[in-house]
C-alpha cells in the first residue's frame, strides 16, 4: 500500500457500457489523473488559465472537485467513465436515477407505457431551454438520440437503443432513418419498441442519451469549453486550463440555478495524492483509491469525510469464444472451474472488493441471490481439458491474457498453469488502447471492469453478452441465452422476468464465455458541510445538487 503522501499513478478508468466501453454503467469514477486527457491536451492555451481558489477557507460559491480526464464531452462519442461523469453535469437526460436506484423525472416531467409496454410516451416539462435560451423540445431529444445511432459514427453505446423499432437496422446501415421508432411533437416524445421495454425509463437516464443542442451538428467544436458552449444540464463548461475545467451554473437549468455558482473540475494534482490534496484544502471533493479507503475510515481527521458509493460495477474475465482454443466450451469450462475465484479475490483484495456471485452487481434491482460463479473443481477441469484433446495441458497453445493493470491477473495465470499445465502469457496494455484491442483483435483472455449504464439487468447481460452486441468482446453467441433475455425483457410480471434472467445467468455459468470476478465500490472524500456529495445510482455525484451548509 502506498503511503498517503505518495504521488499516485492514476488507476485506469473502468469501462462504462465500454460502461460504458460503459456503461451510464450508471459508474465507478476513476482516480485523479496526473495529466489531461486527449480532449484537454488539444485545448491547452485556448483559454486563459484562472488562478486556483485559495485553500484556507472555502468560497461559498465554489466547489473544487477532482475527477479523471474526459476523453470527450460529446454524449454520443463517450465510452468511458471519466467522460460520462462530466457529461452528466453539462447535458441532461429525460430521467435520472437517485441514490436508491429509483428513476426520477429530469427533462421529462412524466412518462407512460402503452401497448403492453411496446410504446413509451415521455412528456417534457413546459418552458425548457438550453443555456443560450433556445427552446428545448422533444425534437431535440429525437435528434440527440439519432446522433447516437448515426451509421457513419455510431456511439460506443448505441446498443442502449437496440429495443427501439428500426434503431439497429438504421445504425448498421440496413434501414432508413424515418423507420426508427422515435416521434417528436412539441413536448411529447413517443418511443416505439420491438418488444415490451418497461425498463426504458431507466435506460433514458444514461449520459449517452442526454440532450445536446442543434449546434452539436457542427462537430467536435461544439463540445469545446468556452463562452459559446451550449448546455442542457446544471453547468456550462466556460474555460479550460492545463489543470482544470471551469464550470459555471446554468441560469436556465430546469430545476433552477444550482446553489453552487462555480465548479472547478480539477484534472491534475501535479504529483500530489488525492488524500493530501483534500487534507490541504486544494480540493473539496475527490474520489480516492479503495486501497486508501481501507484505512481512511479509521483516520481521526479524515474518517468522517469518507463516503462510499453505489456498487454498480463488475469486474469479469472474458474468453475469445469465436477462436481456438476457447471456441470449445469444454476448454472455457475447464478454465472457469480450475480457479478458486472467490478465494483469489479474498486473498488479493484490500477488503474493499467483494467476490462476485454472478454478473449482476449488488445494487441492481431484481438481482438474484443465486450463486452463478462456476464451482471450483480442478479435477473436473483437468478432465474437461483432456476431453477437449489436451490431456495434462499437452499440445495446448500459449494463451495471451491482457489487462490494463489488474492486481488479480498474475494469480489467475499462476493458478491456471498449476491446475491445468497450460501456459498463460500476461500482457499489460494502456487503457487508451485496451478496448480498441478487444474490439479489433481480441486475445484469448482479458479482464474488464464494467460500470452499468443504467440500473437494470440488461445493462450487463445484454450489452456484454447478447449476440452481435458491440461490447460482446468474446463474440459469444447463444440462442438460448438470447431467448431468456427476450423473455426477461418482455415480461411485465417481476417473478417471470426474474426467472428468465436467472436462466440466462445459469447459461453463462455453464457455457463460461465469461467468469464474474468481483464487485467494487467507489470512495470519496467530501469536505465537511458540503451537502449532496453522495453518488447517485449511476455512480457519480450530481453537481447541481451540491450546496454548502453554511451558505
Amino acid at each position: 500500500m502506498l503511503p498517503s503522501d505518495a504521488p499516485v499513478t492514476p488507476a485506469p478508468p473502468p469501462a462504462l457500457g465500454r460502461a460504458r466501453v460503459a456503461a451510464f454503467a450508471l459508474i465507478a469514477l476513476i482516480a485523479v489523473a496526473l495529466v489531461l486527457g486527449p480532449l484537454l491536451a488539444d485545448l491547452r492555451g485556448a483559454f486563459p488559465a484562472v488562478a486556483a481558489t485559495p485553500a484556507a477557507t472555502h468560497d461559498p460559491d465554489m466547489v473544487k472537485v477532482a475527477l479523471g480526464p474526459p476523453e470527450t464531452l460529446d454524449p454520443a462519442a463517450a465510452g468511458d467513465a471519466g467522460s460520462a461523469a462530466l457529461i452528466a453535469q453539462v447535458f441532461e437526460g429525460l430521467t435520472t436515477v437517485d441514490a436508491d436506484l429509483v428513476v426520477r423525472p429530469a427533462l421529462a416531467e412524466s412518462w407512460t407505457f402503452t401497448d403492453g409496454g411496446r410504446t413509451a410516451i415521455f412528456t417534457l416539462r413546459d418552458g425548457l431551454a438550453f443555456s443560450d435560451g433556445t427552446p428545448l423540445t422533444a425534437e431535440d431529444v429525437r435528434r440527440s438520440w439519432m446522433r447516437v445511432l448515426d451509421p457513419a459514427s455510431p456511439s460506443p453505446l448505441a446498443s442502449l437503443l437496440d429495443e427501439v423499432a428500426g434503431a439497429t437496422d438504421y445504425q448498421r446501415g440496413r434501414g432508413p432513418a424515418d423507420a426508427v421508432g422515435l416521434e417528436a411533437d412539441g413536448r411529447t416524445l413517443t418511443v416505439r419498441f420491438t418488444r415490451p421495454a418497461t425498463d426504458f425509463a431507466a435506460v433514458a437516464a444514461s449520459p449517452t442519451l442526454a440532450v445536446v443542442p442543434p449546434s452539436a451538428d457542427r462537430g467536435p467544436g461544439a463540445f469545446v469549453p468556452g463562452d459559446g458552449f451550449v448546455a442542457s444540464g446544471g453547468y456550462i463548461p466556460v474555460g479550460v486550463s492545463p489543470t482544470y475545467i471551469a464550470l459555471r451554473a446554468n441560469d436556465r437549468y430546469w430545476a433552477g440555478r444550482p446553489a453552487i455558482g462555480s465548479i472547478e473540475v480539477i484534472q491534475s494534482l501535479e504529483g500530489t495524492s488525492p488524500v493530501e490534496a483534500f487534507r490541504s484544502g486544494a480540493v473539496d471533493l475527490t474520489p480516492v483509491d479503495p486501497a486508501f479507503a481501507s484505512w481512511l475510515g479509521y483516520d481521526r481527521d479524515l474518517g468522517p469525510s469518507l463516503r462510499d458509493g453505489v456498487s454498480v460495477n463488475l469486474e469479469y474475465v472474458g474468453f475469445d469464444a469465436a477462436s481456438p482454443p476457447f471456441d470449445d466450451a469444454r476448454v472455457r469450462r475447464a478454465f472457469a472451474t480450475a480457479v478458486d475465484w472467490k478465494r483469489l479475490v479474498a486473498l488479493g483484495s484490500d477488503g474493499t472488493d467483494q467476490a462476485a456471485t454472478g454478473m449482476i452487481p449488488p445494487a441492481i434491482p431484481g438481482r438474484s441471490n443465486e450463486d452463478f460463479v462456476p464451482a471450483y473443481d480442478p479435477d473436473g477441469a483437468r478432465a474437461l481439458l483432456a476431453e477437449a484433446g489436451y490431456p495434462g495441458g499437452s499440445g495446448f497453445p500459449a494463451v495471451t491474457f491482457i489487462t490494463s493493470g489488474n492486481p488479480h491477473a498474475a494469480a489467475i495465470a499462476a493458478e491456471l498453469e498449476q491446475s491445468l499445465g497450460v501456459r498463460v502469457d500476461l500482457e499489460t496494455m494502456d487503457f487508451t488502447q485496451y478496448f480498441d484491442r478487444l474490439a479489433q483483435d481480441p486475445p484469448g483472455m482479458w479482464i474488464v471492469d464494467w460500470v452499468a449504464d443504467y440500473p437494470g439487468r440488461t445493462a450487463i447481460l445484454r450489452l456484454l453478452l447478447g449476440s452481435d452486441q458491440q461490447n460482446n468482446f468474446g463474440r459469444w453467441s447463444s440462442p438460448a441465452f438470447d431467448a431468456a433475455l427476450e423473455e426477461g425483457s418482455s415480461a411485465t410480471d417481476a417473478a417471470v422476468a426474474g426467472s428468465a434472467f436467472d436462466r440466462a445467468e445459469r447459461i453463462v455459468r455453464d457455457d463460461a464465455p465469461v467468469v464474474p470476478l468481483s464487485y467494487g465500490t467507489s470512495y470519496w472524500l467530501a469536505r465537511d458541510g458540503l451537502l449532496g456529495a453522495g453518488e447517485n445510482g449511476l455512480g457519480f455525484v450530481r453537481f447541481a445538487g451540491l450546496a454548502w451548509a453554511d451558505r
